[in-house]
């Protein structure tokens, strides 16, 4: 370890972090109008306590534990995340909302296991890709081995249903193969087949077909089906330029913006301060991302230099994916946005991840952890 960790990077996840923590507290005005005082104190607790509290602390680890010992311990986490994933099927341990099991009931609180499950995958993918070397760029020893890294979580979130956390394990995996050589032809004959597959799905989920119609018709039976689509697009619209202001938006109150503190935040966010607000949150991801990139084109070895790709794609591709939603972009998945809506479990790894890219960027090209 030979120099300070990267402030920049640092400095554009803590704006992300603080700006957020306001965000959501102007957002759970909303929440606390529509439910019960029990109910706002536990996605209070879930959200400072599990997230924001146990997620510092965790970055506060993974910044100062070296990162070869990830490698060592890949696998067990990776399997951990398997294991953990499983339970949310188990009656009186898993626990349902909105006809999805995607959570553990801790009593005090819940935890999503998926989140264990993508930085596991990330981190086991990276330990294999920087063993397997020039052999991923063939068939029978880099796809097909790929495609049992990435079908092993397929076939727990389909069951969830959490098709949304698939795609964005997937896309981090599918980067993390071309950066590590992965042939472009082989990556474009799986893509292909996932979408024809996704799409013979989409035939047996109703519930994906009404996303999908509401995507391609956002117009469409705006109090039923499209009623969050909707009522987002009028929080983003009536922001206009600089916003209402902190505290002052009205589509988080009811019966507006349902889930204002989780998949809506966004719009929240775009009609108390407008568009210029709305390109900030924007700009801010994507500098994230570019920095991020700057430490992996600068990391000791080929292990931390996918890991790092993997854990940026996870958490930007997720962000995006959300924000477009909000505004007709992308069909509604129910991802949050990392760093500011609610969802205590996605913030502690979100936080202990970018602990590991801050440790990473420690150390120079050339160390000697170079594989």
């Amino acid at each position: 370890m030979n120099k300070p960790v990267d402030k920049i990077f640092l400095g554009i996840t803590l704006a992300l972090l603080f700006g957020g923590f306001f965000l959501f507290l102007s957002a759970s005005l909303g929440l606390l109008a529509r439910t019960s005082g029990e109910t706002f104190q536990s996605v209070f607790v879930s959200q400072v306590v599990l997230g924001l509290f146990l997620g510092t602390i965790a970055m506060a680890v993974t910044s100062r534990l070296p990162y070869k010992y990830l490698r060592t311990f890949s696998f067990f986490l990776f399997l951990a995340g398997i294991i953990a994933t499983i339970l949310v099927f188990v009656p009186g341990i898993g626990f349902a909302h909105g006809g999805a099991k995607r959570w553990i009931d801790l009593r005090f609180t819940t935890f999503q296991p998926s989140e264990l499950l993508k930085l596991g995958f990330v981190l086991y993918f990276a330990t294999w890709l920087s063993a397997a070397k020039d052999k991923v760029r063939t068939f029978r020893y880099g796809t097909v081995p790929f495609l049992v890294f990435v079908g092993i979580p397929a076939i727990l979130l389909v069951l969830e249903p959490d098709l949304g956390t698939f795609g964005i394990l997937a896309s981090a995996g599918i980067f993390m193969f071309i950066a590590a050589g992965g042939r472009f032809t082989h990556v474009l004959g799986i893509v292909v087949t996932g979408i024809l597959v996704f799409f013979i799905v989409v035939q047996f989920k109703p519930y994906l077909q009404d996303r999908i119609d509401i995507f391609l018709h956002p117009d469409k039976d705006p109090q039923g089906a499209g009623y969050q689509m909707s009522q987002s697009l009028i929080a983003v619209g009536s922001g206009k330029l600089f916003g209402r202001g902190f505290g002052q938006g009205i589509q988080k109150f009811p019966p507006f913006l349902p889930e204002p503190t989780n998949d809506s935040i966004f719009a929240v966010a775009s009609e108390e301060f407008g568009f210029v607000g709305s390109v900030a949150i924007i700009l801010l991801f994507v500098l994230f991302a570019m920095r991020g990139f700057h430490i992996s084109a600068t990391s000791p070895d080929r292990f931390s230099r996918l890991l790092v790709i993997g854990i940026i794609f996870l958490i930007v591709t997720q962000s995006f994916i959300n924000i477009a939603s909000m505004v007709g972009l992308f069909p509604l998945t129910g991802v949050p946005l990392l760093f500011i809506s609610h969802g205590g479990t996605a913030l502690l790894f979100a936080l202990a991840e970018v602990g590991i890219i801050l440790n990473i960027s420690r150390y120079k090209s050339g160390s000697s952890f170079r594989q």
